[in-house]
């Protein structure tokens, strides 16, 4: 079982930056693939992000050169740096693992945090 928790989220302008967090409990989380997901209002969850158990990334085309992905497994920790943020990426933003290598797919992970808020105004 693997529990995970989201932080950083927040208020910001367009163009300015945050930096999410998620701490996974357990003591294989190296073994895991860790991804991000966002949900916007009245939308489906959409891929953002992932990282392998191999340190491969994975983005979605909407994100790839300002937002950036990166674990430190020391610290069980999954990172998403968020650059350049524009309104529309304004959503929940969701923590996931899984160890099937689908990365793309909500099917392709097994534990879900509760998301945290990222807000961009324009």
């Amino acid at each position: 079982q693997v529990q995970l928790v989201e932080s950083g989220g927040g208020l910001v302008q367009a163009g300015g930056s945050l930096r999410l967090s998620c701490a996974a409990s357990g003591r294989t989380f190296s073994s895991y693939g860790m991804g991000w997901f966002r949900q916007a209002p009245g939308k489906e969850r959409e891929f953002v992000a992932a990282i392998s158990w191999r340190d491969s990334t994975y983005y979605a085309d909407s994100v790839k050169g300002r937002l950036t992905i990166s674990r430190d497994n020391a610290k069980n920790t999954v990172f998403l740096q968020m650059n350049s943020l524009k309104p529309e990426d304004t959503a929940v933003y969701y923590c996931a693992a899984g160890t099937i290598g689908r990365w793309y797919v909500r099917q392709g992970y097994d534990y879900w945090g509760q998301g945290t808020q990222v807000t961009v105004s324009s």
